[in-house]
């Protein structure tokens, strides 16, 4: 339901105005003048504002030019009589949104203010959409999996998606806490939460936020939004995540990591879905599916008080553990082989398979940044084999090692498709591997930075540093050597 400012001067279309709007449950709130709506509109968070453009010897378009030079989000709609619509118009080129002319029809103002919510609220869908870096799956290779204890773990995901989507119109929607190591596809679970939940409708928003990466200076303003003049920078008003994640999913990531002065403002939220923007008095409400995620033990930080104790029994209550990915049997290898042929036509390269070593190797592996590490491990083998199989050594692992770790005592050289490792120098296994990636990708790229940096994954001035640090200038700028 929306807030709405009804403003005329007539005060039986007025009254007749707020009584329709009120009927769905909309909050109304009405003014008579321009200095009275100047008023409420300073006080009040409103998301629709429906102004006469003739308001006893003041111009309702002072007003829409005034709203939307504060940063006025919400639609605005005005009203103008016979012969005016001149006055319309010119305040559509300022920001307004629908007109109407008298006599007005209650019926098709109703109409009007439905489309204009709808339209606002795609509108900041789709700037969330711009504002925010969506955490991206590599591919379905983070869904495959056969091991039981997978396959159960997406049934019950799938179970507990389906519960959300038949209270998505009715009850209270229930929190989702998942608990899992890095890497695990604490993402990837809750996306698929939010697709069966919502039931394939793209249009539900799905809001990831890394509590992690948020400034704990900046993180409330984030997630529930500010007013103007709230703090030095806030120069207009802007809505927070939780507003845009209105009638879909907010993915709360890495939440033991959000300050505890701020927990109780989320606990409100998760429990009634109410909040405040920073500098309001006025409460605003959300109907979001909350879906939190940690690889934390919060019920220890919850017995030490580093957590608060009623959030983690509110967000506890749905909870999925995702087993790692050495506990999932044949996974591994599955995942492995599927990475292997999206990688090698993502880079060009041939999709040549596994060793048999290499494939014992994989299944020995304890991955402990798990499929994450698994998909990154393929991607850098397929740039760097030049030869008829991937061996342990592209993968970064050892004949019958159990830990990606530098092999056991032996040779002080090793040479490996071409990559030489100096152990008793101290040239280390992951900076070998490094600088032959990048040489290889330079050279797929014949010698552009940009497409090489964008190939492994990593910004411009990054690649540029290590490019400056390793010498590898005479590889840049078409300059590569065949």
């Amino acid at each position: 339901m929306a807030s709405i400012l009804v403003i005329e001067d007539e005060e039986n279309l007025r009254l007749s105005i707020c009584r329709k709007l009120a009927k769905p449950g909309h909050a109304v709130l009405d003014a008579g003048t321009l200095p009275e709506a100047r008023r409420l509109v300073e006080s009040t968070v409103f998301d629709v504002v429906i102004t006469d453009i003739n308001l006893a010897g003041d111009d309702g378009i002072d007003l829409v030019r005034e709203l939307r030079a504060d940063g006025f989000d919400g639609a605005i709609i005005v009203i103008t009589a016979f012969g005016t619509v001149e006055s319309a118009v010119g305040a559509m080129k300022l920001g307004a949104d629908e007109y109407l002319q008298k006599p007005l029809s209650l019926e098709e103002l109703t109409l009007v203010v439905d489309r204009a919510i709808a339209r606002r609220k795609s509108e900041r869908r789709l700037r969330l959409y711009e504002r925010l870096e969506q955490e991206k799956t590599p591919s379905t290779a983070q869904t495959l999996g056969e091991s039981e204890a997978w396959t159960g773990t997406l049934a019950l995901a799938d179970r507990l998606a389906s519960v959300l989507n038949a209270e998505s119109e009715h009850g209270e929607l229930p929190a989702v806490l998942l608990l899992g190591e890095t890497g695990a596809g604490k993402g990837v679970l809750a996306r698929r939460i939010h697709a069966v939940a919502s039931g394939g409708d793209s249009a539900a928003p799905f809001v990831h936020v890394n509590c992690s990466a948020l400034p704990a200076s900046l993180i409330e303003s984030e997630l529930f939004g500010h007013e103007k003049g709230a703090f030095t920078d806030a120069r207009t008003a802007r809505a927070g995540l939780f507003e845009m994640a209105e009638g879909g999913v907010i993915f709360l990531d890495e939440i033991g990591d959000m300050p505890i002065e701020l927990q109780s403002k989320l606990l409100l939220v998760v429990e009634r879905g109410v909040y405040r923007r920073v500098g309001s008095t006025k409460d605003r409400t959300v109907r979001a599916c909350v879906i939190a995620a940690t690889n934390q033990d919060l019920a220890a930080r919850a017995e030490t008080n580093e957590f608060r104790r009623d959030l983690y029994y509110r967000l506890s209550a749905f909870t999925i553990r995702i087993p790692p990915l050495k506990d999932r049997g044949r996974d591994a290898e599955i995942i492995a082989n599927d990475q292997l042929v999206r990688a090698a036509a993502r880079f060009g390269r041939p999709a040549v398979g596994f060793s048999a070593a290499a494939t014992e190797a994989i299944a020995a592996h304890a991955w402990p940044g798990n499929v994450r590490e698994l998909i990154n491990a393929v991607q850098r083998a397929v740039m760097l084999c030049d030869g008829d199989s991937i061996g342990p050594e592209h993968l970064g692992l050892y004949e019958g090692a159990g830990v990606a770790s530098a092999p056991q005592a032996g040779p002080a050289q090793s040479t490996t498709n071409g990559i030489e490792f100096d152990f008793e120098r101290g040239m280390h296994t992951a900076d070998a591997i490094e600088h032959a990636l990048i040489v290889q990708a330079l050279k797929h790229c014949r010698g552009n930075v940009s497409k090489a940096a964008k190939l492994i994954g990593m910004s411009r001035g990054s690649l540029r540093y290590r490019i400056d640090r390793a010498g590898l200038d005479e590889h840049v700028n078409g300059q590569s050597k065949p």
